[in-house]
This record gives C-alpha cells, structure tokens and sequence, in this order.
C-alpha cells in the first residue's frame, strides 16, 4: 500500500488495527485543535442584506465569485482564511468577490474542548441542495439558511466551498462530474489531488447544485478538503486554494495574494481520479481491515478492505485510490469512495 503524501500535521492519531465484527467500537482518537477560532463578529451583519455574506465591487465588469466557509460548523480552516482576507481589507479588481460564512448556528456552537460535536445543528446543510427539497415545506435551521443563501447562488459563476475532514487524509478538490469542475479544480493548481465524484446518495452538496452542472451553462464549482479540521497545515491548505483561484481568475492584483501564501507551490503535480464505486454503510457493522488514510492507493483488484455485517468489500480494480475513509461509520452513511487515476 501506498501513499499520495505524507500526513498533513501528523498530529491526529489513529494508528493500527480498527476493531473487528463483534468488539467494542475503539474510544474517538484525540484530534487537538492547533489554531484559534476565528472571531467572525464583525463580519455577521454582512453588507448585502444576508447575515454572514460580505461583497466586495471592484466597479469594473468581470465574474461573481463567491468563496464558502463553514458549509459544517467544526470545519472551522476556512473561516481563518475568510477572517484574515477580510481584516486586510482585499479587494477585487475586477468583478465581485463575495466571502460566506454559511452555518452560523453550527458554527457559533464550536467549542475546541469537544471540537467534533458541531458539525451541523439540525441536519448537514450539504445534503439539501436539490431544488424540490429547497421549494418544500420541511423546516430546519440549516434547510432555512440554504433558502436564505439560494439567491445569491444563483448569480454566482465560480464557487469555491471550503472544508476539511475529522479522519487524517492528503488534500484533494472535488470537482464534481462536470468537465467544468475539473477544468476549474485543475486551474486552482492546489490541492494536487482532483476526484470527479457525483455526491452522497444522502443528498447533492452545494456545488452539486443544478446551476453549476448544466450542459449548456457556465457556472462553476469546486470543493476543496484541504486536510485534517484542525491542523495548522489545514489553514495553509485553505489558503493556498483560495490563492491559486484569485491568480487564475485574476480578480485581485498580485501583491494582495500574500495576505494567503507566497507564491511557493505548496504541492506536486495535480494528478485526477474518478470515483468507480462509493461505499454507503448498509448495516452497523461496518469494518475496515485496518485504519486506512485518505489517498492510500491499493495495488492489487480484490484485495479484502473491510467487512459490511457479513458482506466483503473488495477492491473493484488495481491501483485504487480511497478516497475519504470514515474510520467510525454510520449506517446509511458514505464510508469511502473507491477512485482509479486517468
């Protein structure tokens, strides 16, 4: 087995053998958190008439990009990067760049004692972007925010969503299934690794929102996990992201680029995948064989990687990437999702 890179931080444990079929779930490991949350208080007003959403004009024609934070409200690395950009005062220009922190209510409940508690307050916000879910009458906190932030989507061309992950893994943009997507994550240059994925069977993420996978449209995309929630390297990720964006679009002049990164590649060559099976818990009892990691690659088609109840979950080709291993699966939930290079 091999690696795409080496663990970001290397702080978060696991280590070793998960628990097999019929013993005891092993304790959470303990994922410290490096950096402080980021006060966001004098950003909540916003300036368009939508809490937690701040635009800044250039006055000069160009495109609406808007960049995402706390889509889940413990993945807190990109509200330090939205943070910093706007105490510095970035401006665009060119175009319209609008900065989003997207669940307050899961945000404000962070608390780095018990970091892993605030994912979300009633539901995951990126599981309701269908339009039929948005236009009927179930109610929740998070479903309510995604009805007050659905206009504004609606006028945006480039969407940068950002996140992170509870289980160690290398940084990876996904793009979706449009060839826009790709184009986009590709663009950005960072992270190296770009997976071409159609979602959760739980429901579409906000970059599978229909305006940004229409054949005929141009609105774009991307989401980018740029490691391990709480790591130091998370927030380099982050930035270095957001960085490679704004060069490829051009909407701010260079020198405002060193408020996120200097300029330094941050990673190897990009490399694509595309995901060939997503693995859903269909019982409790699902096992992996051992603690796997995000980006390890398995070499050999067949090759026994965990157990769902009584069912064997087997490699479906050779050289196959997992991609996002949840170590402490939950029934009708993503467990991994198996990709090839191309």
């Amino acid at each position: 087995m091999t690696s795409l890179g080496a663990q970001a931080g290397g702080k978060a444990e696991p280590a070793g053998r998960v628990a097999r079929r019929g013993t005891p779930e092993p304790p959470l490991p303990t994922f410290p958190v490096e950096f402080a949350t980021p006060d966001i208080s004098p950003w909540l007003e916003g300036n368009i008439g939508l809490r937690g959403f701040t635009s800044l004009q250039s006055g000069h024609p160009g495109p609406h990009v808007c960049i995402t934070a706390v889509t889940h409200g413990n993945e807190i690395a990109g509200a330090v990067a939205l943070d910093r950009m706007l105490r510095a005062g970035l401006q665009p220009s060119r175009g319209t760049l609008t900065l989003g922190f997207i669940n307050l209510a899961a945000f404000a409940r962070f608390d780095p004692a018990n970091p892993t508690l605030s994912r979300f307050a009633d539901e995951d916000f990126n599981r309701l972007w269908d339009p039929e879910m948005l236009d009927s009458t179930r109610r929740s906190q998070e479903l309510d925010r995604a009805r007050e932030i659905r206009p504004l989507i609606d006028t945006v061309d480039v969407l940068l969503d950002l996140h992170s992950m509870l289980w160690p893994s290398d940084p990876l943009t996904l793009c979706g299934t449009s060839a826009r997507g790709r184009d986009l994550a590709l663009a950005i240059g960072s992270p190296a690794l770009v997976v071409a994925d159609e979602g959760h069977v739980t429901g579409p993420r906000l970059i599978d929102y229909p305006r940004f996978l229409a054949p005929n449209g141009d609105a774009t995309a991307v989401l980018v996990e740029a490691g391990q929630h709480w790591e130091n390297a998370t927030v380099a990720t982050t930035q270095a992201a957001i960085a490679g964006l704004l060069r490829h679009l051009k909407l701010v002049e260079p020198d405002w680029l060193r408020v996120l990164d200097d300029g330094t590649p941050h990673h190897p060559p990009q490399r694509v995948a595309e995901v060939t099976a997503v693995i859903t818990a269909a019982s409790g009892a699902f096992r992996f064989e051992q603690n796997y990691r995000g980006g390890d690659i398995i070499p050999s088609a067949g090759t026994l990687i965990a157990h769902d109840g009584d069912t064997e979950i087997r490699t479906p080709h050779d050289d196959c990437l997992l991609v996002m291993p949840t170590l402490r699966p939950s029934r009708g939930h993503t467990v991994v999702r198996l990709a090839r290079f191309v």
